[in-house]
């Protein structure tokens, strides 16, 4: 193989490529000599793979009074953070740990935006002593909740009303936020209503609109919905007096795990930069600042799990490879019966034959990979691709295993260690064992 990028599928235009030999390298250095390094399971990453996919959204909302913010959930690791903090992004976080996170990596707090449904007062009280952008509202009962909690600190709190536009995303329904039927948002019919109720409040200063209908989107039609509506909204609020600054269109642009087609971010900004501009042009206030939540779409491709197989069970009904990444490491396939691609780091003389790639945790719904054509044999390399999104993120201690180590691979190929593997101290720090039962 050539050393280049694969020109379709996962590792399309990242920086994860094979060499002459076949071993899959990042930024020309051998993933083998990184699972050799750090050992496996670990997470990589590849540094100028998520630089250049922030940089696609950047460059498209350029000159346009638009924010990118990167959504924390989808990876949290403060390096990554870092990263792109440094490039001027904003942050859409879910928690006061995601706030702190933010801040310790050198992002700036006039550039975060506080969603969620439950927040609670604490969680506000930082918010607010923070500086943050803004904190968006998901339900009348919170609403009251802020306005409480900046009074009893004599502050104004930035808020914006997430609304739900009931607009179908066309994606897993554990993903799904903007249908009437999701715990996300006010719905639309009741949220002038709401922001009437803001209006008259002296403790919170009405800043935006929110709206998020989802993740994993691969088509424009949704997002172009949902900007109708917020739109059509923001002309109702100003026709009762009520202007806004901001416009919060949320984020959920998927990425290819194995075939699917999403739209490029600069087609799906310029498409929604479009409906914007002819909006304005019926109005005569000031235009909003316009600002995105991506996540998934910023890191999702940008790394991969490697996982060493441990041993092979074949059997007369499935034959399954035992590998030493679980559920606990990737819960997504558990999850969501998602798929992520998974290929082999160097070349196997194997014959291949039809696998389900499992871990060693005590569930039945412990697998990574089903029905999979692969050559394999004991001790070989695997790279799960597309793993950047929600897997660091959602592992787990389950089984009491250690969670995975991360390694970052900069430009020049030089690996960094920004997690390291866990250990059995670390499982147990926060634990003890009363006086009585030592006796």
């Amino acid at each position: 193989m050539n050393a280049t990028a694969s020109s379709s599928g996962p590792l399309a235009g990242t920086r994860f490529h094979r060499n002459s030999a076949g071993v899959l390298c990042c930024e020309g250095r051998p993933l083998t000599e990184i699972a050799q390094a750090f050992g496996t399971p670990c997470y990589v990453y590849s540094e100028r793979t998520l630089l250049q996919a922030y940089q696609q959204f950047a460059t498209a909302a350029a000159e346009k009074n638009a924010l990118i913010c990167y959504a924390l959930k989808a990876n949290s690791n403060l390096a990554l953070i870092a990263l792109l903090a440094a490039q001027g992004a904003g942050f859409d976080i879910v928690s006061v740990g995601e706030l702190q996170r933010v801040l310790a990596a050198g992002g700036r707090p006039d550039r975060i935006v506080f969603s969620g449904v439950g927040k609670a007062d604490s969680e506000i009280a930082a918010a607010l002593a923070a500086n943050i952008k803004c904190i968006n509202i998901e339900s009348e009962a919170e609403l009251h909740r802020v306005a409480k909690v900046a009074a009893g600190l004599k502050r104004v709190a930035p808020i914006s009303l997430r609304v739900n536009p009931d607009i179908d995303a066309k994606t897993h329904p554990y993903i799904s936020t903007g249908l009437k039927e999701n715990k996300f948002g006010i719905p639309m019919e009741q949220a002038e209503a709401v922001y009437q109720q803001a209006k008259a409040m002296s403790s919170v200063l009405i800043a935006g609109i929110d709206c998020h209908i989802g993740s994993q989107i691969t088509s424009l039609s949704p997002f172009l919905q949902a900007v109708d509506r917020v739109l059509a909204l923001a002309d109702r609020l100003s026709a009762a007096g009520i202007e806004i600054q901001h416009l919060d269109l949320g984020g959920g642009l998927g990425i290819c795990y194995d075939d699917e087609t999403p739209p490029a971010p600069a087609a799906l900004l310029a498409a929604v930069f479009d409906r914007l501009q002819q909006w304005q042009q019926t109005r005569c206030s000031p235009r909003p600042e316009i600002l995105f939540e991506f996540g998934r779409a910023i890191v999702g491709n940008a790394g991969v799990l490697l996982t060493r197989v441990d041993l092979l069970k074949p059997g007369p009904y499935k034959n399954f490879a035992i590998i030493d990444a679980a559920m606990n490491d990737l819960m997504r396939p558990a999850l969501y019966e998602a798929w992520h691609s998974v290929v082999a780091v160097a070349p196997s003389a194997a014959p291949e034959a039809t696998w389900d790639l499992v871990g060693p945790v005590c569930e039945s719904g412990d697998w990574i990979a089903r029905d999979r054509q692969l050559a394999l044999s004991a001790g070989d390399l695997l790279a799960v691709l597309s793993a950047g999104a929600y897997g660091m993120s959602m592992s787990s201690n389950y089984n009491s295993r250690p969670r995975a180590a991360e390694v970052l691979i900069d430009a020049q190929g030089q690996a960094h260690l920004i997690r390291r593997r866990e250990e059995f101290t670390d499982l147990i720090a926060a634990e003890s064992i009363p006086d009585y039962l030592r006796k």
